[in-house]
Formats: C-alpha cells, sequence, structure tokens
C-alpha cells in the first residue's frame, strides 16, 4: 500500500486524519487530527532530496530532534525560533540550543532524557533509547554530545508514532513495543550509519506496528537501500505490518 491512499491499518473512515509527510532523509512533517503540527529532524536547508524551502515553513508546534548530527539537528533549531515551536531534546542539544536563542528549559525549550515525556496540548512526547553517536558540528568543529534518542509521538486521538531517529538494532525495541504499542514506527534502513533492511524488518518484528515507514536512505550513493527486498523481509518477519513508502513531499495518512 503506498501512499496517498487513505484507509491504512484499522482505524474508522471518520478518524483517517494524521497526515505523515517524508521530507527526505530523516526529516518528517506530521499534521495531527487537531491541527497541530510536527517537525521530526528537519533538515532542509542542504538536504538533496527535500522537496520544500524552509522560508515555507510559517507555522510549527513542536519540534522534536534526535541528536546532534547536523543531518538530524538540521534546521530545527531556527524553525523553533521562527514559528515559537516547542523544541524537544537533549540537555546536551538544548545547552546548544540556549547559545544560538532558546533560552534553556524556558518557554519553548523542553529538554528531556531517556524516558522522560512532555505534555503539549494533548500531545504527548516520550524519548526513549536509540544506538547511536551524537557529537555536534559547531562553526567546522566537533563537539562531544550526549547519546542518540528515538521517540515516541501520542497524538491528540492517540495515534502512537515510533520515531527511531539514527539507531542499530537493539533489544530493548521489544519492550518499546511491549510498553507504547505503536501504530507506526518510522525506521532507518540505509545501513552504514544506521540499521539497514535486515535490521529494520527485525525491528518491525519487536515494535509489531500497523505501518512502518522506511527512512535514512536514497539521499547519497553510500546510503542506498533495496526497499522492495526489505518489504519482502516484513512481510516475513512481522507479516502482519504493512510497509508504506512515500515520496518524498506526499502525506501519508493515518
Amino acid at each position: 500500500m503506498r501512499c496517498g491512499q487513505k484507509k491504512l491499518g484499522g482505524r474508522r473512515e471518520s478518524l483517517l486524519t494524521t497526515k505523515i509527510k517524508w521530507l527526505g532523509h530523516a526529516s518528517f512533517e506530521i499534521i495531527t487530527n487537531k491541527g497541530s503540527i510536527i517537525y521530526l529532524d528537519p533538515w532542509i536547508n542542504g538536504n538533496p532530496v527535500c522537496p520544500i524551502k524552509l522560508e515555507e515553513i510559517e507555522k510549527a508546534d513542536i519540534v522534536c530532534v534526535t541528536h546532534g548530527h547536523p543531518d538530524h539537528l538540521g534546521d530545527g533549531i531556527e524553525i523553533a525560533k521562527k514559528t515559537k515551536a516547542k523544541f524537544i531534546c537533549s540537555p546536551e542539544i538544548g545547552k546548544y540550543a540556549e547559545m544560538a536563542g532558546i533560552p534553556y528549559d524556558k518557554e519553548n525549550s523542553i529538554p528531556l532524557n531517556i524516558g522522560g515525556s512532555a505534555e503539549i496540548n494533548g500531545i504527548s512526547i516520550t524519548m526513549v533509547p536509540a544506538v547511536h553517536s551524537s557529537d555536534t558540528w559547531i562553526e567546522g568543529k566537533m563537539y562531544p554530545g550526549s547519546g542518540a534518542c528515538g521517540y515516541v509521538i501520542k497524538t491528540e486521538d492517540n495515534v502512537r508514532i515510533y520515531f527511531a531517529g539514527d539507531t542499530g538494532l537493539f533489544g530493548d525495541m521489544r519492550l518499546i513495543g511491549e510498553v507504547y504499542a505503536p501504530h507506526i514506527a518510522i525506521l532507518p534502513v540505509g545501513g552504514k550509519y544506521n540499521m539497514g533492511i535486515r535490521e529494520a524488518a527485525i525491528a518491525s518484528s519487536f515494535l509489531s506496528p500497523e505501518i512502518v515507514i522506511p527512512m535514512h536512505y536514497g539521499t547519497y550513493p553510500n546510503q542506498m537501500a533495496n526497499i522492495d527486498e526489505f518489504i519482502k523481509l516484513v512481510n516475513t518477519l512481522a507479516p502482519k505490518t504493512k510497509v508504506l513508502v512515500p515520496k518524498c513531499g506526499e502525506y501519508i495518512e493515518y
């Protein structure tokens, strides 16, 4: 089932209102049934496959950043400053954001650590583990960062989305599945810097979502993925899970 089809999973037709747009690489826009706009790792400027320009983003309610690498921190701080969105990140990224003009742990800054949650206008954001590095580049220099993370987002009408960020496969993905029961999992599949298709298919079996969306592939020649083979692996290892493969700039509705 590809993006653009409106009935995905078991929700009633009247509730098919959560929209997820892939902005290329590991960047996503989510629009909830109440019209709240969430950006996940929004790397817009310099992203060779992003279908929009930074100046086109005029509204955001929440910006979530998983770690400090430039293809994930991206334009998150600038978007949060421009739109007054809540900026959710690790404490270390929060301190870096303070240097860029978002006062730490005040008003729009919401630093979390693993297991912590924030409630924002009926939306719950929980930080969960990831297995990845997280150094930050500042003016051409690398500064040690905290570990990377993922997020579980629960929308106003209880749609639960697991956004893995950059990660390898790890056993506690089973626990994320058991505790949070995500309807949708967004997983990296590009290999080299994170999971490849086999590991992501195993992750799908651990998480047992209705839908899995592959990400973090196709941006550069060294991060390609055989998506047809990924679909076959998921069909074998997690047969109750549907793989949806959006094109950049198109919405998936759930």
